[in-house]
């Protein structure tokens, strides 16, 4: 599987497209609210695109509830996560709300082939202008608790969980899609805070994916976490265990453009650690790591046929079956959401 996901401009496939999803670097598509008319057009551009790259590809989207919601009409309105223990009546009840979020937009997601939403965000609702009622609560073992219950659910539709954005992008202020933020705090601080979160989600093996954060923790690299092998192999990797797949976070955001143009950024992140890199939202930007990526495919190809490595981490979010109780899980999941008549 290659290690671009790209994304496309409209409700339909163009044809210029067709050819970057055959391309053997190109190993998903990410899904934007303009790629979506309805639920038929949906459909159809889905198997296009798989049709298109005539082999196993990833489609994710970013589902998270709140204004972070790619599809709105037919689909169930899901609360932004920071809400719901404004919406229940107690904690135990907004956990209980959690699992039904991720237990009905996996679901509904699924009946369109879409793999994954990148949730949860496993930040705190610190101070970023970005991340807010994105992110569960301010607490760290409020976020656990709560992001625990989105993941069981997302579960009993077999979804991965692709945690966001490590080690913490909430503690610190300006917007990594805009800005380049530098958090300035000691490592244990971070640790404590923000990334004790990823670290017991990750211990519990509730992690499929994780996505690192557009800043500099300075106190521990220069570089913002998503190009620093200090926080993707050392941290992640080898002191956290993670042996899922880590994808970058857009590398046309500002936060990314430390790392040079797009070859270079797609290079960076992945000798970083990460497993596959974003580019959305700049057609240039993705046709250049797509023309300098093709050697690093063919690497890995032929260390794969060395090593007999084939099925990867990456191959394990594709596809994967719905349980036969995903429908009844769906069921409940709606009507208590229902219950809260959320709009």
């Amino acid at each position: 599987m290659g290690p671009l996901m790209l994304d496309c401009c409209a409700e339909r496939l163009l044809a210029e497209e067709k050819e970057k999803l055959a391309h053997p670097v190109t190993g998903g598509v990410i899904l934007f609210s303009r790629n979506y008319y309805d639920k038929a057009q949906l459909n159809q551009l889905i198997k296009e695109i798989r049709d298109a790259a005539n082999k196993p590809l990833l489609i994710a989207v970013d589902h998270e509830g709140g204004h972070v919601q790619r599809f709105r009409e037919g689909f169930t309105a899901i609360p932004a996560m920071g809400k719901l223990t404004e919406i229940a009546p107690t904690f135990e009840q907004a956990i209980e709300l959690a699992q039904a979020c991720g237990s009905v937009f996996a679901y509904e997601l699924k009946q369109h082939n879409i793999d994954f939403s990148f949730a949860p965000v496993l930040d705190i609702n610190g101070v970023s202008e970005v991340i807010g009622d994105r992110a569960f609560a301010p607490d760290s073992s409020d976020v656990i608790a709560l992001a625990t219950g989105l993941i069981t659910g997302l579960a009993q539709c077999a979804m991965p969980a692709i945690g966001k954005h490590f080690p913490g992008h909430g503690s610190v202020a300006p917007d990594s899609h805009v800005a380049l933020p530098v958090d300035s705090r000691e490592f244990e601080e971070i640790l404590a805070t923000d990334m004790v979160v990823f670290k017991t989600l990750i211990e519990a093996g509730l992690l499929d994916g994780v996505m690192p954060a557009h800043v500099i923790y300075s106190q521990v690299d220069d570089s913002p976490a998503g190009f620093s092998s200090t926080w993707l192999q050392t941290q992640l990797k080898q002191t956290l265990g993670f042996n899922g797949v880590v994808f970058s976070d857009d590398l046309s955001m500002h936060g990314a453009s430390v790392a040079g143009g797009y070859p270079e950024r797609a290079q960076a992140a992945l000798d970083a650690g990460c497993d596959m890199v974003l580019a959305c939202n700049n057609t240039q930007g993705a046709e250049a790591i797509l023309d300098s990526l093709v050697h690093y495919v063919e690497q890995k190809k032929k260390a794969a046929k060395h090593t007999n490595n084939t099925n990867s981490a990456l191959t394990n979010l594709y596809a994967r079956p719905l349980p036969g109780h995903a429908h009844q899980a769906y069921k409940d999941g709606k009507a208590l959401l229902q219950n809260y008549q959320i709009t």
